[in-house]
C-alpha cells in the first residue's frame, strides 16, 4: 500500500534526477530512493517498483482466515509468508513470494487438520510510467506459481497470471489504487480454470506516518463457481523511511468468500 509514499510520488516529478543508469550492480544512492511503497496490506498491488540494487521484504506476521458455510467451519492460519523483492533496474524488480508454514482445520460431519509449507511464486514487476513522480502510475506484473510438493496444502500443478496495477494521486492526501488480474489456476478436477480479480482501494494519510485504507475486491471464475467479494480495511504506520507496520481485516460480503481474514504485517527495505 502506498499510503506513506504517495505524497512523495506525486511531487517528485519536478525534482527527480535521471536514475536510468542505476541497476542491480550499480544501486540507486540512498538519497535518490523513492518513498517506500508496498504491495501489502491491501489486495490491490502497487504499480511502483523497488529501487535498483535494493532489497525489500514484506511479511505477514500472522494471517488468520475463518469461514463458516453450510455447517462446515474452516480456519486457516498462515505464519510468516513473505514477499522478497530485488530491484533490477530503475523500473523493474523481481519478486519471490514464499508461502511459509500454515495450518488448516475443517470441522463438519468430519474433522480434518492439515499443515505444512506452501508453494513459491516468482513475479516480475515492470513499471511503465509514474515510478518517480506524476499523478498516475501503471505497471505490468506477470507471475508463475511453482508447486514445491512440501505438503498437501500446496498446488497440484503450475499456475500463472498477469496483474495490472494502476495508481492515481488525488487531492487532499488521497490515493486511489485500481487493479485487474487474470489468473490461470488449478481446479478440483485436475485441470485449470480462469479467474478474474478486480479491486479498488482508497487510501488516506491520516496523520504523520499513519495511514488507512478501504477496499473492495471481487473474484469471478469461468466455471459455475459463484463470485467472491470482500470489503477490506486497515492501517499502516511508517516507523522509519524503510520500515512499515500494518494491521487490517478482509470481510466477505458474498457467501462464497471467507467470512473474515484479520492480519498483522511488516515491510522493510535496505
Amino acid at each position: 500500500m502506498k499510503i506513506t509514499a504517495f505524497l512523495f510520488m506525486s511531487t517528485a516529478l519536478t525534482m527527480a534526477a535521471d536514475k536510468s543508469a542505476y541497476h542491480l550492480f550499480n544501486p540507486t544512492p540512498v538519497e535518490q530512493m523513492r518513498g517506500l511503497s508496498t504491495d501489502r496490506p491491501d489486495q490491490t498491488e502497487s504499480p511502483y517498483t523497488v529501487d535498483a540494487g535494493h532489497w525489500q521484504f514484506e511479511v505477514d506476521l500472522l494471517n488468520w482466515t475463518h469461514d463458516d458455510e453450510d455447517g462446515v467451519r474452516t480456519d486457516s492460519l498462515a505464519v510468516l509468508p513473505i514477499n522478497v523483492k530485488l530491484g533490477l533496474t530503475n523500473s523493474t524488480d523481481i519478486e519471490f513470494v514464499f508461502e511459509s508454514w500454515s495450518q488448516e482445520r475443517v470441522r463438519g460431519t468430519e474433522r480434518q487438520t492439515r499443515d505444512g509449507f506452501g508453494d513459491l511464486t516468482v513475479r516480475l514487476k515492470q513499471n511503465l510510467w509514474g515510478n518517480d513522480g506524476g499523478t498516475t502510475a501503471f505497471a505490468l506484473l506477470p507471475y508463475v506459481t511453482l508447486p514445491l510438493d512440501a505438503s498437501d496444502l500446496g498446488r497440484e500443478d503450475t499456475e500463472t497470471g498477469l496483474i495490472l496495477p494502476f495508481g492515481i494521486n488525488l487531492p487532499h492526501d488521497l490515493y486511489l489504487g485500481l487493479m485487474t488480474r487474470w489468473d490461470w489456476i488449478n481446479d478440483d478436477a485436475g485441470g485449470h480454470r480462469n479467474a478474474w480479480v478486480n479491486s479498488v482501494s482508497l487510501a488516506y494519510l491520516i496523520s504523520g506516518e499513519v495511514g488507512g485504507y478501504l477496499e473492495f475486491a471481487s473474484t469471478v471464475y469461468d466455471d459455475d463457481a459463484p463470485w467472491e467479494g470482500t470489503v477490506d480495511a486497515g492501517f499502516t504506520w511508517g516507523m522509519t523511511d524503510n520500515l512499515q507496520f500494518d494491521i487490517g481485516c478482509n470481510v466477505g460480503v458474498t457467501k462464497s468468500a471467507p467470512d473474515v481474514q484479520p492480519f498483522l504485517g511488516v515491510s522493510y527495505r535496505y
